[in-house]
């Protein structure tokens, strides 16, 4: 190959650049590639650094080096060329470079004998994805800075006597010893910050500027001031105090200080907002003057205590400001509380109360339509599409759909069936010889797999024995399906595989629901016993069709069912005839959140007792214990509400043991609870605690659906509202939901017209979250007790809260106390 470009082109063909030892790999190349000409080399060098890609993938995969990345810099290095101003991608692999020696070197310093570093040094500023690699190597940097405090506090040597350092703490340090420019690297910063970006990308750089140490003089004062209103957060705070130090030294003129203050109330964060203020309330009041107006804003922050300090600052600032602000702050005066409007009219003429807007039209509480059940699976091509829809996470109602025409389908015309499903579960279960490679213990288990495993079954019978030998042989002696109602539908689907795998089939199945919750109507199962003649149901089968019957039943059908012939028939007749299975009794309480597995308990307990005289099935499945949250495979939990929907109760005190899975799964488990709430029988504690939790999912879709469960509850007239407050109260006073979250979930249910029911939660949870004597207020109260205020006003409604008076009687301006006056004047009014 003699043309630079050929030879860049073949470099960077696919296969090879998937070599493992990147820097093995340059050297050998580089010894081939010295032969060449000067210039040559430096046009491949050039060609090279283009053609490089950003560094991908996790931190790992970065750190490792991009591909072709270690060639081209040794060619930069060997040639002296200088990289093209667009080589990105060559100075972020730079940066991802050192970033791993100072890994690989506990952060000893490195850079001064970098060959790269005087050449590249301009490029950092602005090369998309540096900032990634440098806020990887600061974390770092306080990783190892806590080691070796914990170190120094445990009397253990230092392995090194040389500090460790941060790529920025490194640069700064450079500089300061004459090594680099420090023009070039407070210029670099400047420029950066210019250029905009989020957080994430400015923050590397506000390190650098710290680590600067500048001076006053070295301050772009007025580019500092014009970025305020649209810098990100940390730059704002590395702004303020710089601009601060300026105006110590006599730098900042009343006007660039009157328009910094002016940027910062306009921003969203408060604490900026907050800044502002204190940074005007600092100055003389000659100079705050000219900045008063902005005050006007800050009247409509939000925050009581801000606005407070807001209108003292005000009458102080009123004989300094001019006509502009005396009027901007009279005209936004108009909605505060009259006593603070009347301070300001004081100092400011005459203050008249804004026109107070008609209060918002209360929607109607309305809740989600139950869910539809979709038709039956007609014929074998409908199954097969069915079959491959199967998606993640899983619907149980699909399952059922499946499991009910795959049973039906193979007692009409097994050959049929047969013959259109065999090539594709030939080709996924690979050969039919050979069933070990796949009799490991979850093939056992989930019931994605054993559904599959039905399907094997039926078409390749021979295979799916030697299968269950394989996984009999290997079997966990240990069931780790520890949550019971899970076990019923392991046990139905293995079931029918062994039905399959003896060659026999059945016209139906008894336990397919005629209802989306799960529900089966008696006369339909009836007619299916019926359909069976004189053969006995598949036991798991049997006892899954008897959970699903409705709590009441006609009386004519217990006729009907007593003339069945066989043992099930008997069973059943005297199901109907004893009322079902009676509620359990179940306790839920506070344990401790911090127990067996704190990863995993919530530091709730819940327990039942089975009653007396049901069978030895039965008895297991309603006798919970106290778990440690640990289930196999917690999205099974979508299940458990069509296992028992007229048991809700019971479901939920299930659901308690892995409700750390439930209330922060990243998939759909929420719809566990809507299911739930979509089924019948006693709610209570347990249930009310399941809600709680999903009301504060860390995700706003997960929130909105544990919403829709509430709502719910609440149309059907069934909301558990005391238990939901204390639930609420105890597991964020057990530390295991956030109230931020909770609060937003209920202020969303009061704009849905959910606000008398909100109220009644409320009644019970705000007792049991205020502060106690001299108790600090726990976070998020404030918002907390707004959302209480918005619901008692609209369910205008008088209660005492206990507590809460003593609370409002406190002395002091935060939002905890000021909305404990507004509740208690709601409440009381």
């Amino acid at each position: 190959m003699g043309g630079a470009a050929q030879v860049a082109a073949w470099l960077n063909r696919r296969e090879l650049r998937r070599v493992r030892d990147q820097k093995a790999d340059a050297a050998l190349v580089m010894s081939v590639l010295r032969g060449r000409p000067e210039a040559w080399r430096q046009d491949l060098a050039v060609r090279l650094v283009k053609r490089l890609r950003p560094p991908a993938g996790g931190t790992w995969w970065r750190l490792r080096g991009g591909p072709g990345w270690e060639l081209a810099a040794a060619l930069v290095i060997d040639t002296g060329v200088e990289p093209p101003p667009e080589s990105d991608a060559f100075v972020a692999g730079w940066a991802w470079q050192v970033t791993a020696r100072h890994r690989d070197n506990d952060g000893r310093p490195l850079l001064d004998d970098d060959p790269l570093l005087d050449r590249l040094l301009p490029h950092l500023f602005h090369a998309q994805g540096v900032a990634t690699a440098l806020a990887v190597d600061e974390q770092d940097s306080r990783l190892r800075q806590r080691e070796t405090s914990r170190h120094q506090a445990l009397g253990v040597p230092a392995r090194d006597p040389r500090p460790s350092l941060s790529i920025t703490a490194e640069l700064a340090a450079l500089a300061a010893a004459g090594r680099l420019p420090r023009k070039t690297l407070v210029d670099g910063c400047a420029s950066r910050f210019l250029a905009g970006g989020g957080a994430a990308e400015i923050a590397p750089f506000v390190t650098l500027w710290r680590h600067l140490e500048t001076t006053v003089a070295e301050i772009p004062v007025l580019d500092f001031v014009r970025l305020l209103p649209s810098g990100a957060s940390p730059f704002v705070e590395l702004a303020l105090e710089e601009l601060r130090r300026a105006e110590a030294a006599g730098a900042l003129d009343d006007e660039l200080f009157a328009e910094a203050i002016g940027a910062l109330v306009f921003r969203p964060e408060k604490k900026h907002v907050t800044a502002a203020v204190q940074w005007l309330a600092t100055g003389s009041p000659s100079r705050g003057g000219g900045a008063a107006a902005a005050l006007a804003h800050v009247f409509d922050a939000g925050v009581p205590a801000l606005r407070d300090r807001a209108v003292r600052l005000a009458v102080k600032l009123a004989p300094h400001a001019d006509d502009d602000a005396r009027n901007a702050i009279r005209e936004a005066a108009g909605g505060l509380p009259d006593e603070l409007r009347e301070r300001l009219a004081d100092a400011f003429g005459t203050v008249p109360a804004a026109t107070q807007p008609e209060p918002a039209a209360v929607p109607d509480l309305t809740a989600p339509r139950p869910p539809m059940l979709a038709p039956p699976l007609a014929s074998a091509a409908e199954l097969a599409a069915e079959l491959g829809a199967l998606r993640w996470p899983e619907a149980p109602g699909q399952y059922e759909r499946i499991l009910a025409a795959l049973v039906e389908l193979a007692h009409r015309d097994r050959e049929e069936l047969v013959a259109l499903l065999e090539p594709r579960w030939r080709g996924t279960w690979g050969h039919p010889d050979n069933p070990f490679p796949h009799a490991y213990a979850s093939n056992d288990r989930t019931t994605y797999v054993l559904l599959s495993r039905c399907v094997l079954a039926l078409v390749l019978p021979d295979y799916s024995r030697r299968l269950t030998t394989a996984l009999a042989e290997r079997a966990d002696p240990v069931d780790h399906l520890d949550v019971l109602p899970q076990r019923l539908v392991v046990r139905r689907l293995r079931e029918i595989i062994h039905l399959f795998e003896r060659g026999v089939t059945i016209p139906l199945l008894l336990a397919t629901p005629t209802a989306a919750t799960g529900h089966l109507d008696p006369e339909t199962l009836i007619d299916r016993m019926e359909r069976l003649g004189d053969a006995e149901p598949l036991e798991a089968d049997f006892q899954q069709a008897l959970l699903r019957l409705p709590r009441q039943v006609e009386e004519s059908l217990l006729v009907r069912a007593e003339k069945l012939p066989t043992r099930a028939g008997r069973r059943l007749a005297g199901w109907l005839r004893d009322g079902g299975l009676p509620d359990p009794q179940v306790r839920c309480e506070m344990g401790d959140p911090h127990g067996i597995n704190p990863a995993h308990t919530s530091g709730v307990r819940a327990s039942t007792e089975a009653p007396d005289g049901v069978p030895d099935w039965l008895r297991e499945l309603c006798s919970v214990r106290p778990a440690n949250g640990y289930a196999a495979y917690p999205g099974d939990v979508m299940w458990w509400p069509t296992i028992m929907p007229s048991h809700r109760e019971l479901v939920a005190a299930y659901m308690i043991q892995v409700l750390r899975w439930l209330a922060t799964g990243s998939d759909s488990r929420v719809d566990a609870v809507v299911a739930l709430a979509h089924g019948d029988g006693p709610v209570g504690r347990a249930s009310a605690v399941t809600l709680a939790a999903c009301l504060a999912h860390p995700r706003p879709v997960q929130r909105a659906t544990a919403v829709d469960a509430f709502t719910i509850l609440a149309v059907r007239g069934q909301l558990p509202a005391a238990d939901l407050g204390w639930a609420v109260a105890q597991l964020v006073r057990a530390g295991t939901v956030s109230l931020k979250r909770i609060t937003a979930a209920l202020a969303d249910l009061i704009a849905a017209g959910a606000h008398a029911q909100v109220w009644q939660v409320l009644t019970t949870a705000v007792p049991l979250l205020l502060p106690v004597g001299g108790e600090k207020a726990r976070g998020g109260l404030g918002e907390f007790l707004s959302v209480a205020v918005q619901a008692a006003v609209l369910a205008r409604t008088r209660a005492e809260i206990p507590g809460l008076a003593q609370l409002a009687a406190r002395k002091g301006s935060s939002l905890v106390l000021q909305e404990a006056r507004h509740l208690q004047r709601a409440i009381t009014s």
